[in-house]
């Protein structure tokens, strides 16, 4: 049974840190990429940043560049999400992305993150 169980979340200061985890099995992890996505309130799905299945590569959106770092420990088939200087607008829920061969692609359900005094 594939599953993506994100944790990590919760309620943190702005400019306060999280690291989100995301914790895979069922399917063989180290042939697919990894991505994070949020959803804020009332919002569309964010591509946040993405790692290749290697690690070497990693791709971020703007808004996050210098302040997140995406990583992966395939041993572990973990997947994490190191965010600092958190900013009221980076609350979302954030979720766990799997991309691999011939289209195969998982989701997990979610972590939810709000930045707020």
């Amino acid at each position: 049974q594939v599953q993506l169980v994100e944790s990590g979340g919760g309620l943190v200061a702005p400019g306060g840190s999280l690291r989100l985890t995301c914790v895979a099995s069922g399917f063989w992890f180290e042939n697919f990429g990894m991505n994070w996505f949020r959803q804020a309130p009332g919002k569309g799905l964010e591509w946040v940043a993405g790692i290749a299945n290697g690690g070497v590569s990693r791709y971020y959106e703007d808004s996050v560049k210098g302040r997140f770092t995406i990583s992966r420990d395939n041993t572990r088939r973990t997947v994490f999400l190191q965010m600092n200087n958190l900013k009221p607008e980076d609350t979302a829920v954030y979720f766990c992305y799997a991309l691999g061969p011939y289209g195969r692609q998982y989701w997990g359900k979610g972590t939810a993150v709000t930045v707020s005094h």
